[in-house]
């Protein structure tokens, strides 16, 4: 017999932000079936069921990883249902008004030669407690030897795109011409039929039969050109896309600019009219200083932490939402719409804040809405293949003399003001502008964000920053 939480720790596997990451090579069909024990029997005390759902994303090794968490859960005398390649918030939705679990085969953003698992209670996304006690549970399991067959059901895929089309009229987007940048989403087969079923004139662009690591934090300067390409080509109102399992939003404007993730969570939240926000400290400072919403907490980057605030907030607040600055929207209570009531959904979705952002401009350019916000830019990159323990190491002493880091970065002229060491090292410098450094939780990268009054000066911060914080 093996040990979950022996096989999980020789795999390598961690948890990052938001889900277990790793290697495809780390995630043996025995590591899966270790994960999905350790988090099934962590559950059974607290909750009475008896199906588990699954879906995937594009990745080439995500149906394998399925079918070996399948057959763990069978062998624990579970019924699995499948729902193939559809977005994770779709999968989240199902289950929880199924008030079953479910697990989510997907690696998100990071590139193909890694994957992941994300975990669902039947009341919503894990806790970092419950990672936690998943990496220590000592469920004895036998090695899996052969693989579940698995069938397709499409209920999720259904009821996903029911949730959104019943809020609005059928009429909503007519005279609208929407792009949908598909490439391997999980979700590209979904978006088109929703966006239709509302009145838009869609069009599919850059389909790819291979997986494409879309980052929206760090949009990559070929997807920058497609988009002012494609809506100068086809006139588009609005281009949409996600990252790879459809829980972050990529949306440019008519003129193809692809607007920042919180910014398109701001526009959001104010078209709700959500009382009380939970975002990480990464996200733009206009979120305040817009004086749109009763109160704005901050926490620590990654989702488990936003939907964490959400018990608080709730406690005071009628509506609540939280947003991440790769667009994720967590609608943390339930908000009528439209006369129509939406329910929560505390994890990641990309479709509600696009919908909502439509809905929003009817009578005005996505640009005008953008413009009316407070001036504050932001701008993000990453350095990839940079050891964890190297970034760590490097804000650890950063942290001890900001300014002595500064200098050695070649910022000479720039003075602190102040440093937030919630999650990474945030330094406030005098000019009002922010530098942000963080190891990413999902991979061995070092991201960098910066905002400023102008957005050249939020790219030049970030892009001297990763330059010159290699020879440290």
């Amino acid at each position: 017999m093996l040990i979950s939480s022996e096989v999980i720790k020789e795999s390598g596997v961690q948890f990052g932000t938001s889900g277990a990451r790793g290697l495809v090579e780390q995630f043996t069909d025995n590591a899966c079936a270790a994960f999905t024990y350790a988090f099934i029997t962590s559950i059974q005390s607290q909750f009475e069921f008896k199906q588990v759902a699954i879906a995937i994303d594009n990745r080439p090794s995500s149906p394998q990883m399925a079918q070996a968490c399948a057959i763990a859960l069978q062998q624990l005398g579970l019924k699995v249902i499948y729902y193939g390649v559809v977005p994770t918030p779709a999968l989240a939705y199902v289950a929880m008004q199924d008030n079953i679990p479910c697990i989510m085969v997907t690696g998100s953003h990071i590139p193909f030669d890694r994957n992941g698992l994300k975990f669902y209670r039947p009341d919503g996304e894990i806790s970092k407690a419950d990672e936690k006690t998943i990496l220590n549970a000592t469920a004895e399991f036998e090695a899996v030897t052969d693989l579940a067959e698995l069938v397709v059901n499409d209920k999720a895929a259904i009821q996903y795109i029911e949730r959104y089309t019943v809020l609005f009229d059928s009429e909503m987007l007519a005279g609208k011409r929407i792009g949908i940048y598909e490439h391997s989403s999980a979700g590209r087969d979904l978006y088109t039929p929703l966006f239709e079923a509302l009145g838009a004139e869609v069009i599919a662009l850059g389909r790819s039969d291979e997986f494409v690591p879309i980052d929206t934090e760090a949009v990559a300067e070929v997807d920058i050109n497609r988009a002012k390409q494609w809506s100068q080509q086809y006139g588009f109102d609005l281009i949409f896309s996600t990252d790879g399992d459809g829980d972050r939003p990529l949306v440019a404007d008519e003129q193809g600019n692809w607007l920042r993730g919180d910014v398109l969570g701001l526009l959001c939240a104010d078209v709700m009219n959500i009382e009380a926000l939970a975002v990480p400290v990464s996200c733009n400072t206009a979120i305040e200083s817009c004086n749109l919403f009763k109160y704005v907490s901050r926490t620590k980057i990654g989702s488990p932490y936003v939907i964490a605030e959400f018990e608080n907030l709730i406690k005071t607040y009628s509506s609540i939402a939280g947003f991440e600055a790769n667009g994720g929207f967590l609608l943390g209570s339930d908000v009528e719409i439209n006369g129509c009531l939406i329910k929560a959904l505390p994890t990641r979705d990309a479709v509600l804040p696009v919908l909502m952002l439509l809905s929003a401009a009817k009578q005005q350019s996505i640009s005008s809405l953008v413009n009316n916000l407070p001036q504050r830019f932001t701008f993000s990159d990453r350095i990839q293949s940079f050891a964890t323990e190297k970034s760590i190491a490097i804000l650890e002493k950063a942290k001890e003399s900001p300014q002595i880091f500064l200098d050695n970065l070649g910022f000479n002229n720039l003075k602190v003001e102040s440093m937030d060491v919630t999650d990474g090292l945030r330094i406030l410098l005098a000019d009002t502008s922010v530098l942000h450094f963080r190891p990413s939780g999902n991979a061995p990268e070092l991201r960098c964000y910066a905002e400023s009054s102008l957005m050249v000066k939020a790219e030049f911060l970030v892009n001297k920053a990763l330059k010159n914080i290699k020879m440290l």
